[in-house]
């Protein structure tokens, strides 16, 4: 699918939507589809996406600018038509072959009011693309702006609701201010927030990146995490029981294992046989993940560290532990710790962590998990906040619908 991102500049031109911009066009090409990022300023930064730079666009064009001036004092001059119908020539050029077009704050924000005519003018025609208007800000709704407002054209496409188009907005305030402005019902405006790309923020490694999403790591909520070898003593079947447990309270919920089996006993590979089917039996495929299954080598301990940021949660069942160094992982990782009752656990975690005996009941243990999850507002709060606002989550369950409904 062919689709154009048009707004006043595009990176590397450092602004909030233009960050939006290269997250969307990013994703959209990952997703197969062909982009191109139609903006008055900008550069390539991205080999998967087209930029074309259209200097009319822009806001700070000269031409653009002054113009502006006189608008903003309430006289339309006649450069204006002249500006508006070189740019409406300029995008019909370059929408002919377009399928979708999302035109970012254009139908929104007076900064370049000669544009918004011309789009405003295009989409109304024969064989236009299909239209997503784009709303981060709203001219109309913000003080700031109010003195450089007036009634009329073209001032007034600003407040219009643009009829055929789809609407989205940032955030259900945005939503409220739009539908009060325009007179559009609040359920015929999308909300799609804006987000956090994961993988940069915390600077995951690629093979992190690519188990992430072969076990779709980020659909999960809550995601524990169990750093282990498969050997008895890690006394993992308590894991996958208190988890089975735990899915009835959140049917999101994964178990992570990372290690492989152990290398000295020949028994371990018993024991990881034992694991999968005790996995088949509760109908976890899917929920639990022993990364064995995919590599018997150790993963690097960035990888580790990775998941330990990416997780919620640190789940450490076992019977006998030396020292218990993921517990000081998860410390430095700022998660919650739900481990056995055994010294040197106590030893080393002292009255932070949540234990629970090595043989106690699963269902017991999903209670004081779930209970010390849904208390502690910070990791509520985490939780939320990777299924909401992570620019992969928000693709997934809203943007690619989204696309696919335009063209229906």
């Amino acid at each position: 699918m062919k689709i154009a991102l048009l707004h006043y500049s595009s990176p590397p031109i450092v602004g909030g939507v233009e960050s939006v911009l290269a997250h969307h066009a990013r994703m959209m090409a990952a997703a197969g589809h062909q982009v191109t990022i139609l903006a008055g300023r900008g550069e390539v930064f991205d080999e998967r996406v087209m930029v074309r730079i259209l200097p009319e666009l822009d806001s700070r064009h000269k031409d653009v600018l002054r113009v502006k001036k006189e608008l903003d004092e309430g006289r339309c001059p006649p450069e204006f038509e002249r500006l508006r119908s070189l740019i409406e020539t300029t995008l019909q050029t370059e929408l002919r072959d377009i399928d979708l077009l999302i035109a970012h704050n254009v139908a929104s924000m007076n900064k370049n009011l000669a544009l918004t005519a011309a789009l405003y003018r295009l989409y109304r025609r024969p064989g236009f693309p299909r239209l997503v208007l784009w709303h981060h800000d709203l001219a109309w709704t913000t003080p700031r702006y109010h003195a450089e407002l007036h009634n009329g054209h073209p001032w007034n496409l600003l407040r219009e609701p643009w009829d055929g188009t789809t609407q989205v907005v940032i955030s259900e305030q945005r939503r409220k201010e739009l539908a009060k402005l325009t007179g559009l019902a609040p359920d015929a405006i999308r909300i799609v927030p804006n987000g956090v790309d994961l993988n940069t923020f915390y600077k995951l490694e690629p093979k992190t990146i690519a188990l992430a999403n072969q076990l779709n790591l980020l659909g999960a909520d809550p995601l524990f995490l169990l750093p282990v070898r498969l050997t008895p003593r890690k006394n993992i079947e308590l894991a996958l029981r208190i988890l089975a447990e735990l899915r009835s309270v959140y049917p999101h919920a994964m178990l992570l294992v990372t290690g492989p089996e152990g290398p000295h006993n020949p028994d371990n590979a018993l024991y990881k046989q034992k694991l999968l089917d005790l996995r088949a039996d509760l109908g976890l495929e899917g929920a639990v993940h022993f990364l064995a299954e995919l590599s018997s080598e150790f993963l690097p301990d960035a990888v580790i560290a990775d998941f330990y940021r990416l997780s919620d949660a640190l789940l450490f069942p076992s019977r006998e532990e030396g020292f218990g160094i993921p517990i000081i992982e998860a410390a430095f990782s700022a998660m919650p710790v739900f481990c056995a009752d055994i010294p040197i656990l106590h030893e080393v975690g002292g009255e932070d962590l949540t234990y629970f005996s090595p043989d106690a009941d699963p269902h017991a243990v999903a209670v004081q998990i779930a209970a010390r999850l849904e208390s502690e507002p910070t990791l509520r709060w985490s939780r939320r906040a990777k299924q909401r606002y992570a620019w992969q989550s928000i693709y997934h369950q809203r943007i690619e619908p989204l696309i696919q409904e335009c063209l229906k």
